[in-house]
């Protein structure tokens, strides 16, 4: 509730069981794994679930330092002159200048929004200059869609869970297809479900390393794929020792190896890698794996008993999506109009919910496919989305919350839901005895989320 409610200024309930069906495919992950490993018996649970789904949140809190941008109310969606909420995403600084320009924002305000913008997957929140959206509201979506294709934005309108309905199609949660390989390898054994595995990570932002961390909580060894000079998100603030707080939390305990993939030289080094690994997991552009020759087809050559997974935005199902990023895929599959009650506007939540749940949902496909490969011998590749994930989310949705849903009240011993208190200091978790069994301090000082699973 705190950190959904962080663009709000107040605690408040997100509109979708967003821990429950986290819990569902953190459980379902962990039945995989021991059918795989033999297992007898494993638990987990929805608090544990829930944990995860805000550890780079609590990495933050618990470091000594602050974070790189401020935390405040306030933040996407936008509003156009003819009443159309919208949501724009630019992982450059140049295309975010060009677009404000053209609406003829300063150039004060323009430099003073980017940070809290770019930072918004990191904090949760994004306190924007209101010269933005007083720009926007001057303007109708036709004519800001066209400067937002001249600049280089991506830009898309809040979809109605209405209209969203209408072309639901129900998409897997994962889809995994053979490839034209077999291999008699034979999984190493090992305390873990997925000791002695090797999973070469290519990945970036949240989905991916979050897939490559819960399979490394489960035994596997993981090796990051790194560019050259390394990952620049190990020295985002805030800082615990030498490394980036968040960066923990979804990067502890892996290895990693610096590859320019736009060598061919480097290229050839990285499938070597890939000749003694078990999974290749990726979350790079569509198509572009198969541009540099390391599509599933071609890795599979290299290595015939290989699990190739890739965690996008839209599984090539939406050919007029926009940038398949978390806000974005919230804005277009009708999420921001579920997540809050009928008497808020509609709005994504700041809180990444899709790249968590879909980095869940492909360490689920991964463990999938490799059971699939000890039983069948074959090379595997699968895929999860953040489509998938938002589909999952709105599993039983009936439209949006009725007034005041979820919302906390504050009292002198501060917020209380339905006569349970409400967490609004993330930090406190990490000295609470009730969490000792689920979070502890790693060797780095950085608040550490436990693995969710107990196996017998």
């Amino acid at each position: 509730m705190h950190v959904h409610g962080r663009s709000t200024g107040a605690p408040a309930g997100l509109g979708l069981d967003y821990c429950a069906t986290a819990a569902g495919v953190v459980g379902g992950t962990g039945l995989l794994a021991a059918v795989l490993a033999g297992r007898s018996e494993v638990t987990t649970s929805v608090a544990q679930a829930a944990l995860l789904t805000v550890s780079q949140y609590l990495a933050a809190a618990g470091a000594p330092e602050g974070e790189a941008a401020p935390i405040g109310p306030g933040g996407p969606p936008f509003r156009s002159e003819d009443g159309v909420l919208f949501e724009i995403e630019a992982l450059d600084p140049a295309v975010w200048q060009a677009f404000w320009a053209r609406l003829d924002v300063p150039a004060r305000a323009i430099g003073a929004g980017w940070r809290p913008f770019q930072f918004r997957y990191a904090t949760a929140a994004a306190p924007l200059p209101p010269e933005l959206h007083e720009a926007t509201t001057t303007r109708t979506f036709a004519e800001l869609t066209a400067h937002a294709d001249a600049s280089g934005m991506s830009i898309c309108e809040l979809y109605p869970y209405a209209r969203r309905q209408a072309e639901f199609v129900p998409l897997p949660a994962w889809e995994l297809s053979t490839l034209d390989a077999s291999s008699d390898r034979v999984r190493p054994g090992g305390d873990l479900p997925l000791s002695g595995l090797v999973v070469l990570e290519a990945g970036r932002r949240v989905q991916a390393p979050l897939a490559a961390h819960l399979l490394r909580l489960l035994g596997a060894d993981v090796i990051r794929i790194e560019p050259p000079g390394g990952d620049p998100l190990r020295g985002v603030p805030p800082m615990c020792g030498e490394m980036s707080a968040r960066w923990l939390a979804l990067n502890r305990g892996k290895s990693a190896v610096e590859i320019d993939i736009k060598d061919p030289r480097d290229r050839d080094r990285l499938r070597e890698l890939v000749r003694t690994a078990d999974v290749f997991l990726h979350n790079w552009a569509p198509g572009k794996a198969e541009q540099l020759g390391l599509g599933a087809h071609d890795l599979v050559v290299v290595n015939p008993s290989l699990v190739f997974v890739h965690t996008s935005g839209w599984a090539d199902r939406l050919p007029d999506a926009p940038m398949g990023t978390d806000f974005m895929a919230q804005a277009r599959t009708g999420l921001g109009e579920l997540l809050r009650p009928s008497d808020e506007p509609p709005a994504p939540s700041l809180m990444t919910l899709l790249d968590v749940l879909g980095g869940l949902l492909g360490a689920h496909a991964t463990v999938a496919a490799l059971l699939h490969r000890e039983r069948t011998g074959r090379a595997i590749r699968c895929e999860s989305s953040l489509l998938a994930a938002a589909d999952l989310l709105q599993l039983g949705a009936k439209g949006r919350p009725a007034p005041g849903f979820r919302r906390p009240a504050r009292g002198t011993g501060g917020w209380r839901h339905e006569g349970v208190p409400v967490t609004d200091d993330l930090a406190a978790i990490v000295t609470d005895p009730r969490f000792a069994d689920a979070v502890a301090i790693d060797t780095d000082r950085c608040p550490e989320v436990l693995t969710p699973w107990r196996f017998r």
